[in-house]
């Protein structure tokens, strides 16, 4: 039996190689600027992180060979088994009725909790606890929580980041699986996670695999999820036991198109997820904010050479009607300074029809030079500037001296 399922170093080297062109994108678009709200993010990161580590380390138990020595030789053995070097910490937790187990990391050491109330569930069949314990080796061993950061600008796509996912859970109830010395505390460690902690052993282990996931919606929500459905996880692990074909049930067809259109918003859980919100809102930050800046240059330099045309139009009418340029404000009837907009400190024509425009509030310290020269279908109004980039005055004149 493979320990990875099918689908799962596809869907991820797919997701490295979007996600590495999306980051080169951002720095390229922001110039390097996303890389520093990504460093003040793993700052977040470390705060909220160390404080969830601190609360697991000074709450629940850690199991060693003093502290709750049956527990700690089963993890010592799925360690062995799974060919996994160096054993992680491991703790039990409470959990206030859930059932479960989790794997964490926290600057390059791995931690692995398994809550009390599941322990406690499975007294009379402690062997499934090797499932649950093998299910988060497999998630450390499989680097899954190396990369999660990284990936997760290709993850939010719809379908891809969720089915990959699932197919790390698929990979990890094979690793549950491994893990066990008799197939059937597998089967049990799955039917606590269905029944609970008194009923998962009356369950019908067939039965429950055969339950209808057919259809619209529940195809539709899977899709969308991280997880699947807990009856195909069961139906998936009793295939590998008898060794036969598996035969899911398979999705509807609207259902997948429909989620198409639905990105994966998931942004994990406990401080990982907090680093990726920060570091998102910072990416956002770094992409949006120089982006609206240009645009308000934009709109303030638009309005300025809206006030500029009515001098232009001004200087074009005088030269119609006196074949000359004129030499100043005066003999166009027009003010220095006055009512020529907010960004307009003054308007200035010189000799030769020449304008110079000095700029104040949000343009303040800009300052543009108009004037016609010959171009090539005739005369031109061409401008330069100092100070203003090119970008921001080609679209209204032929811009020199850039």
């Amino acid at each position: 039996m493979s320990l990875v399922y099918k689908h799962e170093k596809a869907l991820f080297y797919i997701l490295v190689v979007i996600s590495l062109l999306i980051w080169i994108g951002v720095i390229a678009v922001t110039s390097g600027i996303a890389l520093i709200y990504v460093a003040a993010a793993f700052i977040f990161y470390l705060f909220f992180q160390s404080a969830f580590i601190s609360y697991l380390k000074g709450t629940a138990v850690k199991i060693t060979a003093q502290q709750f020595p049956d527990i700690h030789e089963r993890v010592a053995a799925c360690c062995a088994r799974l060919g996994i070097g160096k054993i992680p910490d491991a703790y039990l937790l409470r959990s206030d009725g859930a059932f479960n187990a989790f794997a964490t990391r926290f600057l390059g050491r791995n931690f692995i909790a398994l809550y009390s109330e599941l322990a406690d569930a499975l007294e009379t069949q402690p062997g499934a606890l090797n499932f649950y314990i093998g299910h988060e080796l497999g998630h450390i061993h499989r680097g899954h929580l190396k990369w999660h950061v990284f990936t997760w600008p290709a993850s939010i796509l719809p379908l891809l980041g969720a089915a990959y996912s699932r197919t790390c859970e698929y990979t990890c109830d094979r690793y549950g699986l491994a893990s066990v010395t008799d197939p059937n505390d597998a089967k049990a460690g799955m039917a606590v996670l269905a029944a609970g902690a008194k009923r998962w052993r009356a369950l019908d282990h067939r039965h429950y695999a055969t339950q209808d996931t057919r259809g619209f919606w529940m195809s539709f929500h899977e899709l969308i999820g991280d997880y699947p459905w807990l009856t195909k996880r069961m139906a998936t692990l009793d295939a590998l036991i008898a060794n036969q074909p598996l035969r899911l049930p398979g999705r509807n067809f609207f259902a997948w198109l429909l989620a198409l259109f639905v990105p994966r918003l998931g942004f994990g859980k406990g401080a990982a997820g907090g680093l990726i919100i920060l570091a998102v809102i910072g990416i956002l930050a770094a992409i949006s904010f120089p982006a609206y800046q240009d645009f308000q240059m934009r709109a303030n330099v638009a309005g300025v050479f809206a006030e500029i045309g009515r001098v232009k139009t001004a200087i074009d009418a005088y030269r119609l009607d006196n074949n000359a340029m004129p030499n100043s404000n005066e003999e166009l009837n027009l003010p220095v300074t006055g009512d020529y907009g907010k960004n307009i400190q003054s308007i200035v024509v010189s000799e030769g029809g020449i304008i110079t425009v000095t700029l104040t509030g949000a343009l303040r310290d800009e300052s543009v030079v108009l004037g016609y020269i010959e171009g090539d279908g005739g005369e031109v109004w061409a401008c330069e500037s100092d100070t203003l980039a090119k970008k921001y005055l080609e679209r209204y004149c032929q811009v020199v001296g850039q």
